[in-house]
């Protein structure tokens, strides 16, 4: 086996069981493999974890982009529409679950955590980027700027408060299409 062929494995384990469950025997069981080989093919532990999460952020973004189409969102408030209602699809909440891990991770001090999270949070900052209206006059503070608002969002849904997102989001011109109470 080789580090390609691992990861997607290694990361529908650390999907599916979150990354509590992430240390090296379950990740080489899920794997097919030994602890030793993984070791072998990643180093140590540290840059297994950094690369399991570089794949699921890679395949996270790629999910996103299958979502959303081919065609540059015409205006800010389309791209958080599309983004807000793609998150909400059954197949990305096993992502969305380990995003909240990762944050109450990193929120509490665990070693490791607060790397992940600003490794994600910079590939989807990088993706928002991309996704930022052809003719927009500053995709790169736009992007930060609706990652913090979809963030947001998010969080707020998560923890039964969609109306709220939706009327601040509405407040803010940047309602699109977040649903649920």
């Amino acid at each position: 086996m080789s580090r390609e062929t691992l990861l997607p494995l290694l990361a529908a384990h650390v999907l599916e069981h979150g990354l509590a469950a992430a240390s090296l025997r379950p990740l080489a069981k899920a794997a097919a493999t030994s602890d030793r080989m993984l070791i072998y093919h990643f180093g140590n532990k540290e840059q297994l974890l950094a690369d399991i999460l570089a794949h699921i952020a890679d395949t996270y973004s790629l999910a996103l982009d299958a979502a959303v189409g081919g065609e540059r969102a015409q205006s800010r408030q389309e791209v958080v529409s599309r983004i807000l209602a793609q998150v909400r699809e059954p197949a990305m909440q096993p992502f969305q679950t380990l995003w909240w891990e990762i944050v109450a991770g990193s929120a509490r001090g665990v070693p490791g955590y607060h790397e992940a999270a600003e490794a994600v949070m910079a590939r989807l900052l990088e993706w928002l980027e991309t996704q930022m209206p052809e003719n927009d006059p500053d995709p790169v503070g736009g992007a930060r700027y609706l990652l913090t608002l979809i963030e947001g969002a998010q969080m707020l849904s998560t923890v039964g408060h969609a109306r709220t997102a939706r009327e601040g989001l509405l407040a803010s011109d940047l309602a699109g299409n977040l649903s649920g109470d």
